[in-house]
C-alpha cells in the first residue's frame, strides 16, 4: 500500500515538472512587444554638445529661427532652456552690421543694447554679467552668433560699453536665460537724450554735401609704428585687387595698402590699424573676418 502511494506522489511530481517546463518554453516563444523608437536629435554626452546633422524629418513644424542650421560645417539646434546658466567669452559687434537685418528680421542698432547667441530662442531675454568687473544687465537676443572659436555671446556696441569691455574687445561673462522677449523690438524700453525745456532756434537749412569717395592709402613702410597692432587682411600680387579689398574694409578702421618687395615681385599687403591694445586688436581682426577676410591675422608691434 505504501509503495503504491509513493508511486503516485512521484508521478505527480514528474507531471508538475513537465508542466513548468512547457510553460517556460511557451514564454520564451512569445514575441516581446516592439516599442516605438522616438525620432529626435541624438543625445549629447555631458562633456560634448552634439553638432552633427539632424535626422530625417527633424524640424518639421518649427518656425524659421527654431530650425537647426549649419555654419562652417557645424550644426546648431536652437531651443529654450529655462536652466541655461553658462560662463564663457563675450565679444561685441557694431558698425559693420549697423542697420542690417538680424536673424529674426529686426534691424540691428549698435547704439541699443542687444545680443547674438547661437542657440537660445529668438527673441529672448538674457542676463549677462561681466565677471571681470561685476557689471550686469538684461538684454534682448535677436541675432545668431558668434561663430568664432568658443565664444559664447556677441553684444552690441552699446551693451559692451555698459558692461565695460568694448575697449578690451573680449571679457569673461556669465549668461543666464530669463525667458521669451516681446515679439516686437519696439516693445522694449529705449533710451533717449534729454530734451531742453526751450528748444534752440532752428538753424538755416543747408543741403548736405556728399563726402569725397574714400581712397585707400598707398604707403611705403619700412617698419610698423612702435607699439601699434595691425591686422593684415591679405596680400595681393595685383595692386588693383589690393585696392578693391581696402575699399571693402573701409568701415573696419584706417586701411593702408603697403607694397612689399619680394624676390618674385611686389606684394601689396592690406592692413587695418588696430591701436595699442591687444584685446581691441583681436576685435578689429574679427570685424575684418566678418567682412569676408577669414584668414586675417593680428600683427604684433
Amino acid at each position: 500500500m505504501r509503495r503504491e502511494h509513493r508511486s503516485e506522489i512521484r508521478a505527480l511530481k514528474v507531471l508538475g515538472l513537465v508542466a513548468l517546463g512547457a510553460a517556460g518554453l511557451a514564454a520564451c516563444a512569445t514575441p516581446s512587444p516592439r516599442l516605438p523608437i522616438a525620432k529626435g536629435v541624438p543625445k549629447s554626452t555631458p562633456d560634448r554638445e552634439y553638432h552633427g546633422p539632424p535626422p530625417p524629418g527633424y524640424g518639421q513644424g518649427l518656425r524659421g529661427t527654431e530650425k537647426p542650421y549649419q555654419i562652417k560645417g557645424i550644426w546648431y539646434y536652437p531651443k529654450a532652456d529655462p536652466n541655461y546658466d553658462v560662463v564663457g567669452t563675450g565679444s561685441w559687434y557694431g558698425e559693420q552690421f549697423h542697420n542690417r537685418r538680424t536673424a529674426n528680421g529686426e534691424v540691428f542698432d549698435m547704439d541699443l543694447p542687444s545680443a547674438a547667441h547661437k542657440t537660445l530662442p529668438l527673441p529672448s531675454i538674457v542676463e549677462v554679467t561681466n565677471l571681470e568687473n561685476g557689471r550686469k544687465m538684461r538684454l534682448r537676443v535677436n541675432d545668431r552668433g558668434p561663430f568664432v572659436g568658443d565664444r559664447l555671446i556677441d553684444l552690441s556696441k552699446a551693451a559692451a560699453d555698459e558692461l565695460g569691455y568694448r575697449g578690451k574687445g573680449l571679457a569673461k561673462v556669465r549668461v543666464r536665460y530669463i525667458g521669451p522677449a516681446p515679439k516686437k523690438a519696439a516693445d522694449q524700453p529705449r533710451r533717449y537724450a534729454a530734451i531742453p525745456a526751450t528748444p534752440p532756434p532752428a538753424a538755416p537749412y543747408r543741403p548736405p554735401v556728399a563726402p569725397p569717395p574714400r581712397e585707400p592709402e598707398i604707403v611705403n613702410v619700412s617698419a610698423p609704428p612702435s607699439g601699434a597692432y595691425r591686422v593684415q587682411a591679405g596680400s595681393f600680387a595685383n595692386r588693383d585687387n589690393a585696392e578693391r579689398a581696402a575699399e571693402r574694409l573701409s568701415g573696419a578702421g584706417r586701411v593702408t595698402v603697403e607694397p612689399m618687395e619680394r624676390a618674385g615681385g611686389t606684394l601689396y599687403r592690406v592692413l587695418v590699424s588696430a591701436g595699442d591694445d591687444e584685446g581691441l586688436a583681436w576685435g578689429v581682426r574679427d570685424r575684418v573676418a566678418s567682412l569676408g577676410f577669414g584668414d586675417a591675422t593680428v600683427l604684433r608691434p
